[in-house]
């Protein structure tokens, strides 16, 4: 299906008509062009404004999941101790990409229904004296939020590490103040709230973790060293993709334009319609605590009376895509993305209105 009546998969959310609009220009090589690099540098300048940083910003072309492991890869050698803070499948996930390429990765783990307890994460982390800690700040497939960031880079920090987080599925929908956190390199996509296509990734940098990232020495296609002068010296590791980068122009100032506090009561006001409608109709929530929930995206469980299967497909006959899930949560919990474009108060009414009617029809 090329596209959804109601779409509310959480990510790669739909995409607006004026952000599509950036693939109709047929612009010339990124190599070569000023105007490239002036582009480049004043999406630089919204992304700080955005995350209220100081801290270099990187935009690279492709999935955000290639800055996941450029992050590791950048900052870690061989036998080097790295701390996961796991409160989700990405959380873990860190762990599971340091390990394959022999890192020594510790897991602080809990309930995947939770969000992190920073007292936990200290013990844990000054027993292990890793060199770098992650986090995730939205756990897209739980759909929670770890609203104590600050916290655990504050711990990151005095134990001499480098603070690791993937904001992948929370910027552009939620607050987040990076320097006030102690993020050392944060890392954003471009298909969730910023409502681009799948294309780009973007990643705060401070200069501790490029003083880092020059020891490591990592020259991998993901590697960040070639970055660091990017747009100053009018030179990049590969050819950029012009037209995404107009895109994430578009998008920022969209934000800008709407101001980002708009925006994110905006995600806050459709999150709270989508919980209440459907705890309403007789849905669980899957953490334990709605304070645990991210304004992106909301997690319940599958209908006890259905499969995911079943459920999905009587969704998508009525034209609403949503997500499912993966790992321990397949089959269980599925997602509603009100993230970006999708965070839009008719269209999560819509959608919630065709859950009870298939809910209803099964009862």
């Amino acid at each position: 299906m090329e596209r959804y009546k109601i779409g509310l998969i959480p990510g790669p959310v739909s995409v607006p008509t004026e952000i599509r609009d950036a693939w109709k220009i047929d612009y010339a090589s990124s190599d070569l062009e000023d105007e490239f690099f002036t582009l480049y540098h004043e999406n630089q300048t919204l992304t700080q404004k955005l995350l209220h940083t100081r801290n270099k910003i990187v935009i690279t072309s492709g999935e955000a999941m290639s800055i996941l492991w450029a992050a590791l890869k950048c900052t870690l050698k061989q036998n080097e101790k790295m701390l996961a803070v796991s409160s989700g499948l990405f959380g873990t996930g860190f762990a599971e990409m340091a390990r394959a390429f022999g890192v020594n990765a510790g897991v602080c783990e809990v309930p995947y229904d939770e969000i992190p307890d920073a007292q936990k994460v200290y013990d844990h982390a000054k027993n292990f004296r890793p060199k770098v800690i992650t986090a995730v700040h939205c756990e897209t497939p739980s759909g929670t939020l770890t609203t104590n960031l600050a916290e655990i880079g504050a711990i990151a920090h005095e134990l001499g590490a480098l603070f690791v987080v993937d904001f992948v599925s929370s910027v552009g929908g939620v607050d987040l103040d990076v320097d006030a956190c102690n993020i050392d390199v944060g890392l954003l996509g471009s298909q969730k709230c910023l409502s681009l296509t799948p294309s780009l990734s973007i990643s705060s940098i401070s200069q501790r973790a490029w003083e880092v990232i020059k020891s490591v020495n990592y020259s991998g296609y993901e590697a960040y060293k070639d970055w660091e002068d990017v747009p100053e010296i009018h030179y990049m590791p590969y050819t950029h993709d012009w037209h995404s980068m107009k895109a994430l122009n578009i998008s920022l100032s969209r934000i800008m334009n709407e101001t980002p506090e708009k925006v994110y009561a905006r995600h806050s006001e459709v999150a709270k319609l989508c919980r209440d409608f459907g705890q309403e109709m007789g849905l669980k929530l899957f953490p334990k605590s709605e304070y645990f929930s991210s304004p992106t995206v909301t997690a319940f469980y599958v209908p006890e009376n259905f499969t995911w299967k079943e459920f999905d497909s009587a969704l998508r006959e009525r034209g609403l895509a949503i997500g499912g899930n993966y790992g321990v949560l397949a089959g269980k919990v599925f997602r509603i993305g009100h993230m970006g474009n999708q965070a839009d108060y008719e269209l999560v009414k819509n959608g919630m209105n065709v859950i009870r009617e298939v809910i209803k029809e099964r009862a």
